[in-house]
């Protein structure tokens, strides 16, 4: 665990953004990349260097392997609107994703963990697939047996928002009962992560 940890605030700060609780403190003390040469000017990075840290970015903020990003950005393109909206609100749609953005976990390394340890429902079925796709109307939950112990007590609690966005409008969250449901999509401007859409729309379509 400590190993993962060190290795996300690296990559936080190789990308430029905290992945992580820890990494966003580490990014305080140090705002600038890893290694002896962190602090030096870089040279100015190629076209393909800026759409490729930009589409790592987008990826790890999903924390998914990068044939599950090309498999969402294939179907984005097939998608009416903006490939590169369709491509975030298709990310967003994830159920580790919901499960994070609810609040019942701290990281979506955690948020992936409770889904695959079959802790999580979605319209009172265990759903054990962090990549499972949500729909408008389908609730998420967690199962009352997982709910008695300590790290769900811990998020009913909301001890998490601390270290979280907030709440965005596309849920409707009750976290003492730790549900949650996706009233209607994400609109790409509500999503909260960091990232040039455009850019990784470019990087894929090279």
């Amino acid at each position: 665990m400590a190993n993962r940890s060190r290795r996300q605030v690296r990559l936080s700060r190789a990308l430029g953004i905290p992945l992580t609780p820890k990494a966003e403190r580490y990014f305080e003390k140090r705002p600038y990349g890893p290694g002896e040469h962190g602090r030096a000017r870089r040279r100015q990075e190629s076209d393909y260097a800026v759409r490729l840290k930009e589409k790592q970015r987008l990826r790890a903020q999903y924390g998914i392997r990068e044939a599950q990003m090309r498999r969402a950005f294939e179907e984005a393109l097939r998608m009416e609107g903006k490939t590169g909206s369709n491509l975030v609100q298709h990310l967003e749609q994830r159920l580790d994703a919901l499960v994070l953005r609810a609040g019942f976990a701290r990281t979506i390394a955690q948020a992936r963990q409770f889904v695959s340890h079959r802790h999580i429902m979605v319209d009172g079925k265990i759903v054990d697939r962090p990549s499972y796709r949500v729909t408008e109307g389908q609730t998420i939950q967690v199962k009352p047996k997982s709910q008695t112990t300590v790290p769900f007590e811990i998020s009913a609690q909301g001890i998490h928002k601390d270290v979280l966005p907030p709440v965005p409008s596309y849920l409707d969250v009750d976290l003492e009962r730790l549900r949650a449901t996706l009233v209607r999509l994400p609109e790409r401007e509500e999503i909260p992560v960091v990232c040039d859409d455009q850019l990784v729309v470019e990087y894929y379509s090279r």
